[in-house]
């Protein structure tokens, strides 16, 4: 073996053995009869690269798959990346800028899309190659891209059949738009800002029922002035005793004139402002659903954006439906029109201000929707878009998580799923690009009876013919215009003068004419990604094919997710899996907690605390930042990484190398056939037992999905319990005279070295896949890769008799160390113990290990005694006391005194920590990783107090 292990060499030659071997294949041909697991991953944008949230994610799923292979089973991890509509076309159009070459609309919609293409064959795969090098071991053969044949076959089937069934539909409602993108976004693609803005406080004038102002105002408050020309209502609490007299009443919307209703709705809140809204449902979504509420008193959607978000009045019919033309009206429109709106605002602010309007302004901060990628500020805007009735598939989906067909782990995370999906809103799927999936519907003219015998074909409205394919499309339209009309219409690739209609141009067509097929168009949007994304689960199978993948693979296991894609993926995933196969995506979804930087804080490039989890593999290894990861990743809470954390556990891959070389200087031999249920020295027996312990903790822990215990009972059984412990008091056996102890001594080190790399495998494949094969060359060549290696299983090999004697000696010499520790004995003093009214079993167990327990405990002699010597520290070990004679070697009174001060000390600090965290007013304004901190330091200030309090008891 090498001195040293160095993981830039060692992981590059384990991945080629793997891919040599096709180790991570599912359907191997030993596996036919397996059980099969299987796993889809969250698929990475196409633009992407690996960030800290994709290795935690991958680390934690390529535990589960590497655990599930080794036990047998038939793991099917499915690869694949997402096509990442918004960002993917972004990166493209800004290449296209830095080139100083033709934009996608100077270029067309066909070359741009044959541009994106390009870009996704050179530069798509990066973040793939990336999950490969963290160790990733999915079945890279089946690797899907959402955009692939096969998944835009099932996306077009889905959204045609949904339609059929009319769970999609097209509506104008208000979506949030990105004003420089020019689309609507998804929620998850809005960042909230803080921002320094106003609050504008604006009179509204009264009028009675003859339309006369009546001197009355209502004092309204907003922080968007530029939305009031689109008022339709203003709002009070149904009982807010100083607006009853109002319900009812109208008020005349300054600057335009409209009369608009005061309405009663429970939105207003009595305790915030004024206690009055002012009511824009083209531009708030709460105020849409409150002009939902009283559409009946006259409450309508005024929009008075255009899509850049310029105010767009003059040719604007809903702006000045019911607004007689007057002075005040026309010049709003001349001096706004066209204006970008924050100017706008300052303008309207300006104008009240004359007019006498304005109450009062005041400094208020809150929070801005901003577009994540554009960076510009998001408008809820009116637009027709295309909707999924998710409120009808959420219901199945709710069902199948109370009924326990769906389980989430931690089962927390059912409340945030359920509250989504309790209040589901229409979902909108149509973006306004080019690279996506385009939208399977197309558009024909609307046919009007002229009243002569004829029809008038107008443009807009239209008809929509939603189908599969374009010839479909085409079939349809010509029988239901054949139907419609009364006319004849035949197919020809002629080019007819009705394709060359403009939006506002018409033609009428005489019954019984003949025509070329009517001309349809295609509508330009494209789905939303996430609709593509909903499908994965069974779409990757091989769907709308009854492939005998899907029959094998679905559903799935589980699924390994970030919560904060519950509401965008996890649950739509179960609507459109549920309605299409009949059956649950996945049996369990596991929601792994944030990584965070060491303080708690959120990484962002902003902050300038973002850790490249490439950079650690270079410096440390993939294992070394797997195995970080895995320690770290506690149910319900979040993982605060550092650099050091994945440097210490550089040093346990280090301990273990350098346990394997011992080992292997030592002539530790993998022995054929080697019997571990019959060894005959108490300490050999009692390492196979504790190895028997650990793999039951480790395979109980990964089970339950709680990766943190799991790697933590892995790590403290190899660096404690093996290399610590038993290759210690190994040593006079392995480094003394030849024959049957020596031998039996060096089959057994091997034998468990052989369990350790396979139950490190999961969290740390490139280190172990090595040492297995090293070891394996020593002796016969292996079976297999470790990776298809069987899970350890040691069942019957625990030892109640060997642990209570070598289990005694441990926990004997570790209260010594402890003593010494709190007790400021020097290290290098060699201190007596006495055992005190020990037993006969006591006594000959001491006498057994005497050499051991003086050695690794540093102490002068062990000697027996019926009470315990004066100036002693006693311990209690298993029921027996131990006493140390201190007097001479330590000042007891000191150190009494120096402890009590000590404890009072962490005491009066963990006061003071308990004060801060109990003021409500500290733990809300905070930021959260200083109150995170403030919890850490005092459970440490308790925990060290009760240790201290601990010792003085000793001494007392």
């Amino acid at each position: 073996m090498d001195k040293t292990f160095d993981p830039q060499a060692v992981e590059s030659r384990v991945a080629a053995g793997w891919r040599e071997e096709d180790a991570f294949r599912a359907g191997r041909p030993e596996r036919a009869g397996a059980e099969p697991f299987t796993m889809v991953i969250p698929p990475p944008n196409v633009t992407g690269a690996l960030h800290m949230g994709h290795a935690l994610n991958t680390t934690l799923q390529d535990i589960l798959c590497r655990f599930e292979r080794m036990r047998g089973k038939d793991v099917l991890w499915q690869p694949g990346t997402d096509h990442a509509g918004i960002a993917t076309q972004m990166v493209v159009e800004r290449q296209l800028m830095e080139r100083q070459q033709p934009g996608r609309r100077e270029m067309g919609r066909e070359k741009f899309l044959e541009r994106v293409w390009e870009w996704k064959a050179e530069s798509g795969g990066v973040i793939v190659n990336q999950l490969k090098r963290l160790g990733a071991s999915c079945d890279w053969s089946r690797e899907r891209f959402t955009m692939d044949e096969g998944l835009s076959r099932a996306v077009v089937k889905v959204f045609v059949q949904l339609y059929k069934e009319g769970l999609i539909y097209k509506d104008k409602r208000l979506v949030n738009w990105d004003p420089q993108l020019q689309t609507a976004i998804s929620d998850l693609e809005v960042v909230q800002v803080e921002t320094k803005g106003h609050l504008w406080h604006f009179k509204y004038p009264i009028v009675d029922d003859a339309e006369a102002e009546t001197g009355e105002f209502i004092v309204v408050a907003t922080t968007r002035p530029e939305t009031m020309l689109g008022d339709t209502a203003v709002a009070v609490h149904p009982t807010d005793e100083r607006y009853l007299h109002l319900h009812g009443r109208r008020v005349r919307l300054p600057l335009v004139g409209r009369l608009i209703p005061i309405v009663a709705d429970e939105y207003s809140d009595p305790e915030k402002g004024t206690g009055a809204v002012k009511i824009t449902p083209a531009h708030d979504f709460n105020d849409f659903e409150v002009g939902k509420r009283h559409e009946a008193e006259g409450v309508w959607p005024v929009n008075i954006l255009d899509a850049h978000a310029n105010l767009d009045l003059a040719t604007n019919d809903d702006f000045r439906e019911g607004v007689a033309d007057n002075a005040v009206l026309n010049d709003t429109i001349a001096r706004l029109n066209g204006s970008n709106r924050f100017a706008a605002r300052e303008l309207i602010v300006e104008m009240m201000e004359a007019r006498g309007l304005v109450e009062r302004i005041e400094p208020h901060p809150h929070m801005v929707p901003h577009g994540d990628r554009s960076g510009v500020v998001i408008e809820p805007w009116l637009t027709d878009q295309w909707y999924v009735k998710a409120e009808v598939l959420a219901q199945p989906a709710l069902a199948a998580v109370r009924d326990g067909k769906t389980s989430f782990v931690p089962q927390n995370w059912e409340k945030t799923y359920f509250d989504w999906l309790e209040n589901i809103q229409p979902w909108c799927i149509s973006r306004q690009l080019w690279w996506g999936h385009q939208i399977p519907a197309w558009y024909g003219f609307k046919i009007v009876p002229d009243g002569q015998g004829g029809v008038t074909l107008d443009h807009t409205p239209h008809e929509i013919f939603v189908a599969e394919s374009e010839e479909e499309a085409q079939r349809t339209a010509e029988q239901y215009y054949s139907k419609v009309a009364g006319a004849v219409f035949v197919t020809s690739s002629a080019t007819h003068a009705l394709a060359q209609l403009t939006n506002d141009q018409k033609v009428r067509l005489d019954k019984g004419e003949k025509w070329d097929s009517l001309p349809i168009w295609r509508d330009p949007d494209v789905l939303d990604t996430w609709f593509s994304s909903a499908l994965w689960p069974f779409s990757t199978l091989g769907w709308p094919d009854e492939t005998p993948e899907l029959k094998r693979h679905y559903p799935t296991n589980v699924l390994v997710t970030g919560f904060d894609i519950i509401f965008f993926w996890v649950a739509r995933m179960m609507m459109m899996g549920l309605h299409f196969q009949g059956e649950v995506p996945f049996r369990d979804v596991y929601i792994h907690p944030l990584v965070r930087d060491e303080k708690g804080a959120k990484m962002s490039k902003s902050k300038g605390n973002v850790i490249d989890p490439l950079n650690l593999i270079d410096q440390y290894g993939a294992d070394s930042l797997r195995f970080t990861l895995a320690a770290m990743a506690a149910q319900g809470r979040d993982i605060k990484l550092s650099t050091q954390r994945v440097e210490g556990y550089r040093n346990f891959a280090t301990k273990l190398w350098n346990a394997a070389r011992f080992a292997e200087m030592n002539g530790c031999v993998r022995v054929e056939n080697f019997d571990r249920h019959n060894v005959a020295i108490t300490l050999n027996r009692w390492i196979i037992g504790e190895t028997a312990k650990a793999v039951n903790e480790v395979t109980g822990a990964i089970e339950a999905y709680r990766f943190n215990d799991a790697a933590n009972a892995a790590y403290r059984f190899v660096w404690n319990i093996f290399c610590d412990w038993y290759l210690e008091l190994g040593k006079p056996l392995l480094q003394g005279a030849d024959g049957p102890e020596k031998d039996e001594t060096r089959a057994t080190a091997a034998f468990v070295l052989d369990e350790i790399v396979k139950l490190l495998h999961p969290f740390m494949p490139f280190i172990t896949e090595e040492l297995w094969a090293i070891k394996g060359a020593e002796g016969a060549p292996r079976a297999s890769l470790l990776a298809l290696a069987p899970w350890p299983n040691l069942e019957g090999c625990e030892n109640p008799a060997a642990e209570a004697e070598v289990g005694w000696l441990l926990e004997l010499v570790s209260e010594v160390r402890s003593v010494r520790a709190e007790m400021n004995v020097p290290a290098g003093a060699q201190i007596p113990l006495t055992l005190v009214a020990a037993g006969e079993e006591i006594t000959a167990r001491a006498k057994r290990w005497d050499e051991p327990l003086r050695r690794l405990a540093r102490l002068s002699e062990v000697s027996f005694a019926a009470e315990a010597p004066e100036k002693s520290v006693q311990v209690i070990v298993r029921g027996s006391i131990a006493a140390l004679p201190l007097q001479g070697i330590i000042d007891f009174d000191a150190e009494k005194s120096r402890l009590a001060k000590e404890i009072a000390k962490l005491l009066a600090d963990a006061k003071k920590t308990e004060a801060k965290l109990g003021n409500a007013d500290f733990v809300a304004r905070a930021p959260e990783e200083v109150v995170a901190e403030n919890r850490e330091r005092l459970a440490e200030a308790l925990a060290r107090a009760d240790k201290l309090g601990s010792a003085l008891s000793k001494l007392s």
